[in-house]
C-alpha cells in the first residue's frame, strides 16, 4: 500500500515542491536529512572547524597552502575543503562565501570569487556545482553581475529588502537568499510584538520577492534563509529553495501534518504589481530609507567579518 501524503513527513512533503538545502557545515547533519544542496558561511565554518572531527580539514588547508601563504589564502582553502566534503554528500550545489570584509570592494570580491572557483576546479569540481556567496551591497551585486557573465554563479546573501532583490534580478544573479529570521528579529525588537504565520515580516518579504520574480519572468532563484521557527518554513512552502538548519530539519522530519503549497509560480505570474528598477543612487537611497535592511545588512557584514578574524586567529595558532 502506497503511503498517503499525510503519512509522509513534513520534510518529505516540502521536498515535493521546494528544493531543501542544509544550512550547516556539519557533514553528519547533511547526511541525515538528504538535502539537494548545502550552504555555508563564515560562522558555520568556524563552528565546524573547532570540532575535533574536522580538525584534519584545517590541518590540510594549512599544509596545502604552504608555509608562506597569507591567512586569507588558507581561509579560501579551508572553505573549499569543507565544500568538497559537502559535494561528496549532496547531489547539487554548495555555497561558499567571499570574505565579508570585501563587501564594499567590487574588484576584490571578483578576484576572491575567481580564486575560490579556481580551487574547486583544480579539485575536479565544475563551477556549475558551486555558488559564490556575496553580501547584497551595491558593490557586491555589481561584482556578482560581472561574475555571472563569466559563468560563475552567485548566491547573494545578507539580503533584507526589495531593492536589493530587484537589483540582483536585473543583474542576472543565479540565486538570492533573503534572511527571514533576521527580519523577524528586528521587527520584534523594535515593535515589542511577536509575529506568526503569514504576518511574519520575514515571510512577507520573501513572498514579495518570489511574486515579483515570477510575475516578470526573472530566472533568479529565491532561497529563503535564516529561519527562527518551523512556521516560517511552512508559510514559504513552494519557494524555489529553502536553506534550513539541522534543528529545524529534524522538526520537519518528525512531523507529518499536511504541508500545503503557499507560493505558486502560476498564481504569482498573475499578480497586479508594477515593475521597478534601481540605479546606484536610487538603490542607495531606497536602502537607506529601510532602517531594518540598513541595520541588518551592516550587522551581518560585521558578524561574518568577526568570524573570519576568529578563523584567522585559529589558523595562526595551528601554524605555530
Amino acid at each position: 500500500m502506497l503511503a498517503t501524503e499525510t503519512q509522509l513527513s513534513q520534510l518529505d512533503q516540502l521536498k515535493q515542491f521546494t528544493k531543501v538545502v542544509a544550512d550547516t557545515g556539519d557533514f553528519n547533519g547533511i547526511k541525515e536529512f538528504a538535502p539537494q544542496d548545502a550552504t555555508t558561511n563564515p560562522s558555520l565554518i568556524l563552528k565546524a572547524a573547532v570540532m575535533p572531527g574536522y580538525a584534519h580539514l584545517l590541518g590540510k588547508a594549512i599544509k596545502d597552502a604552504g608555509s608562506a601563504a597569507a591567512l586569507p589564502q588558507i581561509i579560501d582553502r579551508l572553505l573549499v575543503s569543507f565544500g568538497l566534503e559537502i559535494l561528496a554528500i549532496v547531489p547539487g550545489r554548495v555555497s561558499s562565501e567571499v570574505d565579508a570584509r570585501l563587501s564594499f570592494d567590487r574588484e576584490a570580491t571578483i578576484a576572491k570569487a575567481k580564486n575560490i572557483i579556481g580551487l574547486y576546479e583544480k579539485s575536479g569540481i565544475g563551477r556549475e556545482r558551486v555558488l559564490i556567496k556575496i553580501a547584497s551591497t551595491w558593490e557586491g551585486i555589481q561584482a556578482a553581475t560581472q561574475l555571472q557573465t563569466e559563468g560563475i554563479n552567485c548566491n547573494l546573501t545578507l539580503l533584507f529588502s526589495f531593492p536589493q532583490a530587484v537589483a540582483c534580478a536585473e543583474g542576472g544573479i543565479k540565486l538570492v537568499s533573503p534572511f527571514v529570521g533576521r527580519i523577524l528579529d528586528w521587527h520584534k525588537k523594535n515593535s515589542g510584538h511577536d509575529f506568526v504565520g503569514a504576518d511574519d515580516p520575514g515571510v512577507k518579504s520573501v513572498t514579495e520577492i518570489y511574486t515579483y520574480y515570477k510575475r516578470f519572468g526573472y530566472k533568479t532563484e529565491v532561497m529563503g534563509a535564516s529561519f527562527r521557527n518551523k512556521g516560517e518554513i511552512l508559510e514559504l512552502a513552494g519557494c524555489d529553495l529553502l536553506t534550513i538548519a539541522p534543528t529545524l530539519l529534524a522538526e520537519l522530519k518528525a512531523a507529518s501534518e499536511p504541508v500545503p503549497r503557499k507560493l505558486d509560480p502560476a498564481k504569482a505570474s498573475e499578480a497586479m504589481i508594477e515593475k521597478v528598477s534601481f540605479d546606484e543612487k536610487s538603490f542607495r537611497f531606497a536602502l537607506n530609507e529601510d532602517a531594518m535592511a540598513t541595520e541588518k545588512t551592516a550587522e551581518g557584514i560585521r558578524l561574518f567579518s568577526a568570524d573570519i578574524v576568529k578563523l584567522e586567529q585559529l589558523i595562526a595558532q595551528k601554524r605555530q
